[in-house]
Order: structure tokens, then sequence, then C-alpha cells
């Protein structure tokens, strides 16, 4: 599953605690792709794979 499809999937609040987790600065208007590309893959996958 690639990055585009895992972001689908997640949600925006679930997506920004692990940034802030992180301290990755998200700028003013991010999507949900965006954050998925700046947060460590593991995660994203470990999200995901909890749904």
């Amino acid at each position: 599953m690639d990055v585009e499809e895992m972001a689908k999937k997640a949600t925006m609040k679930e997506l920004k605690e692990i940034a802030k987790k992180h301290d990755i600065k998200l700028g003013r208007c991010p999507t949900k792709l965006k954050i998925a590309q700046l947060i460590p893959e593991e995660e994203l996958e470990e999200l995901v794979s909890k749904k």
C-alpha cells in the first residue's frame, strides 16, 4: 500500500497527532497527503493497520 492510499484511510486528527509527537512543522494549510509524506512511514502503516 502506498502513502497516498494510507493517507486516505487515516483521519486528519490522527495524522496531526503523529506529526506533533515528532515536532514536525506542518505549515499553513497541510493536506492529509502532505502530512503522511512527512511522518515516518512505519507509524503511518501502524495507524492504518489498526483500523
